[in-house]
């Protein structure tokens, strides 16, 4: 994905203060918070985070906010050995959250930072995606197959 020359910059400039600081993990979790509802900002905020988002109100460049907190997450992620998974289910459930960090972890050996989400049109079930793939294992999904299935052998009949 092409982010352009100044978010890639901007990102770069993140990950490398909230390294010195030791602030990366927080910032990163307080970053897919923002992105995932931009009209909330965490409270409290975290001071790496503040001051980053001043400096490009300053220079004003917050239109460019959503791109490089992706970009920042994404090489945060790279750079600490993580891997970032969202999970979408219908409802809220720890279990279903526990089970699928434990299996990720114990097949890639890597620690996960887990986005947990929630979107009743799923009716049942969960949609992983990690790594540029996706598991969906969503009632909607099999719902959608069985339609598509009984179209595709009703115009064979005709």
């Amino acid at each position: 994905m092409n982010l352009g020359i100044a978010t890639k910059r901007y990102a770069t400039a993140l990950l490398r203060f909230t390294r010195k600081t030791g602030g990366g993990e927080r910032v990163c979790m307080q970053a897919l918070g923002i992105l995932r509802d931009p009209h909330t900002l965490p409270d409290p905020m975290a001071p790496e985070l503040e001051r980053f988002v001043a400096l490009l109100a300053e220079r004003k460049r917050t239109d460019k906010l959503p791109g490089i907190l992706r970009a920042y997450v994404d090489m945060y992620c790279e750079d600490a050995g993580l891997k970032h998974v969202v999970l979408t289910s219908s409802v809220k459930s720890q279990e279903l959250e526990d089970k699928v960090r434990a299996s990720i972890q114990e097949r890639s050996g890597c620690r996960v930072i887990l986005e947990s989400l929630v979107d009743p049109a799923l009716v049942g079930g969960f949609r992983i995606e990690f790594d540029g793939l996706m598991l969906d294992a969503s009632v909607q999904r099999q719902l959608e197959q069985l339609r598509r299935q009984f179209t595709e052998k009703n115009n064979r009949i005709v």
